[in-house]
């Protein structure tokens, strides 16, 4: 009965502990935000509770997130050295499907992975980096790793994006920053090569996101012909298979600060990036300051070249 209870116990203290982590971590990610009184927008304009972007890419604010928002997966098989939450708030596209967080075997800290959303089409198998999770009938499994393919010492994956048809495409600013993409073909799945230099040429070249049908990539590039510093690109596909030219995102998008981490939405309506500012603290350290921003994805359409 005493072991019983020291266990229910150790479960509750660990349940408190990791709550109030993860509320701790999210207010500090958006103290900042405020949901505007003053909205006019009804309920039926609304998208997840947000007032939505025309073609002109608008400041986001995501609201603050609760404490109660964040589920704590597989309570009655809890699992010290890892453990995961699901967010369900009612803006649930803009915040981490699944935080985890696992004790390393060699480490005595504890690692934090981010699971981003995936497409509506591909919302079964998570990704972050050379890792994944997958949907079970009791929540989600274990991290698991891409394997030895993509798990790489002389690698360094930041951000990888997956297609509806398991493509990968990945960055990697161990090799001079390139972007390298994977298929499967006949149900096999192909060695990571480099992409063109259509895709690879200039500085900086990271943060990719394919679109769930590939029909366009995109990605964070410093070029000759950009607004300053990194800006957003993207290519279409062509109907033999080969990526176009890049074309650089506009005046719109890009500016002469850093623009980078492009990606859709789950549904695929609209545009999420971010722009990144250096800024100077009065002892004089430097830092860099990202503003989210978003826009309707049909500004994508408008970029792509006439036929």
């Amino acid at each position: 009965m005493l072991i019983k209870t020291y266990s229910t116990l150790r479960k509750s203290v660990i349940k408190i502990l990791a709550l109030a982590l993860i509320a701790f971590l999210n207010a500090c990610q958006t103290e900042n935000s405020e949901i505007k009184k003053n909205d006019s927008s009804t309920e039926k304009d609304l998208y997840f509770g947000y007032k939505p972007p025309g073609l002109t890419p608008e400041v986001f604010v995501p609201k603050k997130s609760r404490s109660a928002d964040w589920k704590l997966g597989n309570e009655d098989s809890l699992d010290m050295q890892e453990f995961y939450f699901t967010y369900s708030g009612d803006d649930h596209p803009f915040h981490p499907a699944v935080v985890v967080y696992r004790q390393e075997e060699s480490s005595y800290s504890v690692n934090k992975y981010t699971f981003l959303p995936g497409s509506t089409e591909n919302s079964n198998i998570l990704y972050s980096r050379h890792n994944y999770i997958e949907r079970t009938d009791s929540g989600w499994s274990k991290i698991k790793s891409l394997g030895p393919m993509f798990e790489r010492e002389n690698w360094g994956i930041m951000l990888l994006s997956v297609s509806s048809k398991g493509t990968i495409v990945f960055d990697d600013y161990k090799s001079n920053d390139v972007i390298r993409i994977s298929r499967i073909i006949d149900g096999k799945r192909e060695e990571p090569e480099l992409l063109g230099t259509e895709i690879n040429s200039g500085k900086w070249t990271a943060h990719p996101f394919i679109a769930p049908d590939e029909s366009f990539l995109i990605w964070g590039s410093e070029r000759d012909d950009g607004y300053g510093m990194s800006d957003n690109y993207i290519s279409f596909r062509k109907q033999d298979g080969s990526w176009g030219s890049a074309i650089n995102m506009g005046d719109k998008i890009n500016s002469e600060l850093v623009e980078n981490g492009a990606r859709l939405t789950p549904d695929g309506k609209y545009l999420l990036f971010g722009r990144s500012e250096e800024k100077v603290r009065e002892d004089g350290d430097s830092y860099w300051e990202t503003t989210k921003y978003w826009v309707d994805a049909k500004i994508i359409e408008n970029l792509k070249p006439k036929e």
